[in-house]
């Protein structure tokens, strides 16, 4: 919370009706405006503080400046800071906003939302010398509001998605025309009402909205064009595969009573806010269908039926609608009639169907603002194998639709925050842009959701609440992987509280009688991965049900690994030896009573042979539950035995963990083959998973971008905040390999090749930092000079595992 700004604006909002309220609809959307001089003799500056409850999106002068307030909680509401200071001109100007107000369980579940709108806006007009000419504060009367009619902006149910809230019904009519500019005539506008001062005076009573700085950047915003019109009829007009014009025009007029419909493609999967201009049609509907590929009807049993994402023969685009009212205005005006969602959408094709009513509507064009989190990709990666190349492509697409405002599942069906999610995505983030702001707030944003209980939610920000008590665990890995990549100590310790909790609480669940930790409560979801063999059971194995849940078990015994590590590294010892003993006497009852000597696996429960999966041996030797020849002889024995419930999406980063640790990296080149088969499907993002065969985008599949830097360049820390670093390639199936990796201290670029038997490799550091080189004979060089380094040994084979990044 801001604690010590002291605030000149106040909160405000539409007079309310009659009976006290603004509407019983699903959302609420006030227009806000106010108009300033700048003196045309002098130079002048303007920053906003701006916030909302729920959305807003401010302009100067017509411009777009801003988008926010970015993702909080029910305790922390963010402001934005805005320099608008390139929008202004000499004399009249105008700052309007468009505020959105999503009521109850209604618009998107990650949003947060009290239980009434609000705007607030504070700033002041300074000449080039810091004079102030004129405040621009809300709650003083000098801005004026338009409560949109319900009818004119709500939204539709929710259908093909689950948790953005469902498709927009915009009427076109009951928007002013021209509102944002300046010059507009808002006369027949209402005053401000103040809902809120922004401090409570009262013996240090909170407020509704306590207020906090955005922590990370801005999101990117860019005009983008779509690529193709893959189909389409009006009348006796036919469109197919043909190329989409500069600008996304179309000049397609549609006459009364006919309709258009046009199925566009994105060029690859996408999320922004599409932007449909029109001309005249007064009374006619435009469509927007989203669609992340072409699908045929689902198999009877409901399972989805898509096979390759771009083909449009024998298929169809499913997905949900905004729907837009025209209003009739266009070419006769200044202002071009336009059509935006309000909320961020996700896309790989659209279906855009343009009815006209009593007269012809004009469809002057269509195209798209393409936003995201602002990732710029630093690291690079190329091979020998150019089947590799799509991958790292594929995942940085599939990574930056998953970066917003928070880190997202999947951008199309619910823009949720998980936490395994989350793990994967920040260390994704880490190694190709070394931008650890998002991931940061992640971390945060998760130990905000603390319950009384000693459990984090496993997705948040949410107004809708959910327990999967496994996901709190790699929290607590994702609080270990910043310490490892940043080195950050402080930024550790500030989270011992919440470590302490989360671990306390199934320290609770420890059987008296087993030592194990006991079975989950019936309430919560014991998600692990989207196996075919847990369909049934929601991706939770069903053993767990009644019995001791061995992958939780092992996962509680990772995270009180990397606990003790966190506390050792902040000056807790007695706390890491604790959480030592504790993880001891785990991995002791895991192998008593877990432990299947006749198959030579952990089951999945205890007493339950017939209970397998690939699961409880990753983690088995992830945790060192096991080592050396038992650890690798359990390797080889998760590869090859049949009928193990094997790993999907979710979990693949940790079996290429075990593979790894044991020394068997180069089985990993195998199964690239899930990933290369996607390509084969014209996916331009990474499945979810081949289970329920739903979202095409989910970065927990973009595994290459740790994959390829970490292992097959081989760079990784050696030392927290990567104080000395590790190269040590993996050559594989490949005889060559270069690119670049991101750290701390700057960039590490490795450039390997095998000639005539002999492995070469030159590397460049930043700075002074030591370097550990190993080989692929084994042979290891330590370089602490300044200037790059080349050196080569003969090729026998790949390193043995080394125990580098935990």
């Amino acid at each position: 919370m801001d604690e010590n700004r002291t605030w000149t604006a106040q909160w405000i909002w539409a007079e309310p009706d009659s009976a006290g309220r603004m509407t019983n609809g699903s959302m609420e959307t006030v227009l806000f405006r106010r108009e300033f001089a700048v003196p045309s003799d002098v130079g002048a500056r303007l920053e906003l503080l701006v916030s909302a409850d729920s959305r807003f999106r401010l302009y100067v002068n017509g411009h777009s400046v801003a988008y926010g307030p970015c993702k909080g909680d029910l305790n922390v509401h963010y402001y934005d800071a805005v320099d608008v200071t390139p929008y202004l001109r000499p004399g009249m100007n105008a700052v309007a906003a468009q505020v959105v107000h999503y009521s109850g369980d209604k618009g998107p579940a990650s949003v947060w939302r009290k239980d009434r709108g609000v705007f607030l806006l504070e700033g002041s007009l300074l000449d080039l010398n810091g004079m102030e000419l004129e405040r621009l504060d809300t709650g003083f009367g000098s801005w004026r509001c338009y409560p949109v009619p319900e009818e004119a902006a709500k939204l539709a149910p929710e259908t093909a998605t689950l948790f953005i809230g469902g498709g927009e019904i915009v009427d076109g009519a009951g928007w002013p025309q021209g509102w944002r500019m300046q010059g507009f005539e808002d006369d027949g506008w209402a005053g401000e009402a103040v809902v809120s001062e922004t401090h409570d005076k009262m013996y240090g009573q909170l407020t509704n909205w306590l207020r906090t700085p955005r922590p990370i950047p801005f999101m990117r915003e860019e005009v983008r064009e779509f690529t193709t019109i893959v189909r389409g009829h009006c009348g006796d007009r036919n469109w197919k595969d043909e190329q989409m014009k500069a600008g996304g025009e179309l000049g397609i007029e549609v006459a009364a009573g006919k309709r258009l419909v046009l199925e566009l493609h994105a060029g690859e999967l996408v999320a922004g806010f599409p932007r449909l201009t029109l001309s005249g049609g007064e009374g006619g509907t435009a469509a927007i269908l989203y669609s992340e590929c072409y699908e045929y009807e689902p198999f009877p049993n409901g399972q989805r039926n898509k096979g390759i994402r771009d083909d449009p023969e024998g298929k169809d685009l499913y997905g949900f609608e905004d729907t837009y009212r025209i209003a009739g205005y266009g070419r006769s005006t200044e202002t071009p009639e336009q059509y935006e969602p309000f909320h961020r959408r996700a896309f790989r094709f659209i279906r855009l169907t343009v009815e006209a009513a009593n007269v012809p509507v004009v469809v002057e064009s269509i195209a798209f603002i393409r936003t995201g989190y602002p990732l710029d990709v630093a690291a690079s990666f190329t091979s020998s194998d150019p089947s590799l190349s799509p991958l790292w492509k594929i995942s940085l697409n599939t990574l930056r639709n998953c970066m917003y405002e928070t880190y997202e599942d999947t951008p199309y069906y619910e823009q949720m925050q998980y936490e395994l999610d989350s793990r994967l995505q920040a260390m994704f983030t880490y190694y190709v842009s070394g931008d650890d702001r998002l991931g940061r707030k992640a971390i945060y944003d998760f130990h905000s959701s603390l319950l009384p209980t000693g459990l984090l939610q496993s997705r948040y920000p949410s107004v809708n609440r959910q327990i999967i008590p496994g996901f709190a665990l790699f929290w607590i890995m994702m609080v270990h992987d910043h310490y490892w990549y940043t080195g950050d100590v402080a930024h550790a310790a500030k989270y011992r509280p919440t470590i302490d909790a989360v671990l306390a609480w199934f320290e609770t669940r420890v059987e008296p009688e087993s030592g194990l930790v006991g079975v989950m409560p019936e309430a919560y979801w014991s998600f692990v991965d989207w196996t075919e063999e847990w369909r049934r059971n929601a991706g939770a194995p069903p053993s767990g049900k009644t019995r001791p849940n061995t992958i939780y078990n092992l996962m509680a015994v990772d995270a009180l690994l990397k606990a003790a590590e966190l506390n050792d590294a902040t000056g807790r010892r007695d706390t890491a030896l604790e959480y030592r003993s504790r993880a001891g006497k785990l991995q002791r009852a895991i192998r008593q009573h877990c432990w299947s000597e006749e198959r030579g696996l952990f089951m999945d429960s205890p007493g339950c042979p017939e209970a397998l999966s690939q699961h409880a041996q990753i983690w088995a030797v992830l945790t060192d539950t096991v080592t050396g020849e038992e650890a690798l002889q359990l390797t080889q024995r998760t590869l090859e035995t049949a009928g193990l419930a094997k790993v999907s999406s979710a979990m693949a980063y940790y079996l290429f963990r075990m593979l790894a640790k044991t020394g068997l990296y180069d089985k990993t080149f195998a199964l690239w083959n899930d990933w290369k088969a996607q390509v084969d499907l014209h996916l331009t993002s990474w499945v979810e998973d081949p289970v329920s065969v739903r979202s095409d985008c989910h970065a927990w599949g973009a595994l290459p971008l740790h994959e390829f830097p970490a292992e097959l360049l081989g760079v990784q820390p050696l030392a927290p905040g990567f104080a000395e670093i590790a190269v040590a390639p993996r050559i594989g199936e490949l005889t060559a390999a270069s690119g670049t990796v991101v750290t701390p201290h700057g960039k590490v670029h490795i450039d390997w090749r095998i000639q005539e038997g002999r492995f070469r490799l030159r590397a460049e550091r930043p700075g002074d930092i030591p370097v550990r080189i190993t080989l692929p004979n084994g042979e290891v060089r330590h370089w602490s000079e300044s200037g790059s380094i080349e050196c080569e040994c003969e090729v026998l084979t790949n390193h043995p595992a080394e125990e580098l990044q935990p």
